[in-house]
């Protein structure tokens, strides 16, 4: 558990096309085997530490004749942002997927004071 103090608590989220691999025959919907799409994200505002931060698959577009293999995780969290990472493998032909994220963690409050 995360235990954030005395301080604010700050909530920043986003929505993102990570990839659209149809329309340009792209890796996800022509290749075959492991694979992998990673996205930066910045957070609005710096969070005082690394935030907690969940990702989740908010549209997604297969080829129905195969698989969905799917792996979405969030990678790299430091207090200005973090990596959004998607994976497939086998013979899976993803389209286009959109990845919702939330961030949830510590900021600066105004009435901090900086005495460094």
């Amino acid at each position: 558990m995360r235990r954030l103090g005395s301080h604010e608590v700050g909530v920043d989220q986003g929505s993102l096309i990570l990839f659209s691999d149809y329309l340009d025959g792209g890796a996800m919907w022509t290749g075959e085997g492991p694979r992998e799409f990673r996205r930066l994200v910045e957070f609005s505002e710096p969070f005082l530490v690394p935030p907690s931060v969940q990702v989740t698959l908010s549209m997604w577009d297969v080829d129905q004749k195969h698989n969905g293999r799917m792996d979405l995780s969030a990678d790299m969290v430091t207090e200005e942002g973090f990596v959004i990472v998607f994976r497939t493998w086998g013979d899976s032909r993803v389209a286009r997927v959109r990845a919702d994220w939330l961030a949830i963690g510590a900021v600066k409050n105004e009435d901090d004071w900086d005495v460094g």
